[in-house]
């Protein structure tokens, strides 16, 4: 599979999708407290998507995944199953959205804090947001992707906390994941990486623990967990390369990024 250049007429509906996407997000924040189950808040996503939205939610059956969004609490690094899982006091949580609207997709995700955590989570979760803009920022034509995993991999290190390696940012368009994989740590092997164009659209996805950086897959063949069971965080945007930087894809109006 190569990379695809998306024309105008694509970029539009990319950025009608990602808007949608973001909203979902937005709608879910007041909902997200002590006492929700993860399958409450994909109930209520998937109804907001579905009957508000007039859109599709990609994850639900994706490959077999049974829910319509991803929530990974705690030292879930990606991939969480909603489900009965009750969220507390002091639970970190990261939702990962994403919808179809005519044919093309908007891809992104966020933590939320459930009431007042812990000091490690805030600087965790916070550390996460800096590099996902740390790497979104240095988008822009004639810049390789792989400078940009080595920024947010020694950003992420520089604050004593690790990138996960085993999943990463991808291309996006008329299908969930295309090329380029992007990675959010240096890879010797792949070296600089692909060069940057204007019309490409990919996500940038850290996933950011407060151990070490391996991690394990559950029986369930979807949840994935950190080893050592250390607090996980993820914050996602869908990017756009232009003529001379980045726009975000997955604002909601009046979102600042």
């Amino acid at each position: 599979m190569s990379i695809t250049y998306k024309t105008p007429e694509q970029i539009e509906k990319m950025r009608v999708a990602g808007r949608l996407a973001a909203e979902v997000l937005q709608m879910i924040r007041p909902h997200v407290v002590p006492g929700v189950s993860t399958d409450a808040l994909d109930r209520i996503c998937h109804e907001y998507i579905v009957d508000q939205q007039q859109a599709i939610p990609a994850p639900l059956n994706y490959k077999g995944f049974p829910r319509s969004i991803c929530t990974s609490v705690n030292n879930v690094v990606c991939h969480g199953i909603p489900g009965p899982k009750v969220l507390k006091e002091g639970d970190i949580i990261n939702i990962d959205v994403t919808v179809i609207k005519d044919g093309f997709h908007g891809d992104t995700s966020r933590m939320f804090h459930v009431g007042e955590t812990s000091v490690l989570a805030r600087r965790l979760v916070d550390t996460t947001l800096a590099a996902m803009k740390l790497g979104i920022e240095m988008v822009k034509p004639g810049e390789h992707l792989g400078e940009i995993g080595r920024a947010i991999q020694r950003f992420v290190e520089a604050e004593r906390f690790s990138v996960v390696r085993e999943y990463c940012g991808h291309g996006i368009g008329e299908r969930f994941h295309e090329e380029p994989q992007v990675l959010h740590y240096y890879d010797p092997s792949r070296g600089k990486g692909e060069e940057l164009k204007p019309g490409m659209t990919f996500t940038i996805e850290p996933m950011v623990n407060a151990g070490q950086r391996h991690v394990r897959l559950l029986p369930d063949g979807w949840t994935v967990v950190t080893k050592d069971r250390s607090l996980s965080a993820q914050w996602e945007h869908t990017v756009l390369v232009t003529e001379d930087g980045f726009e975000v894809l997955t604002l909601a109006d009046g979102e600042p990024f």
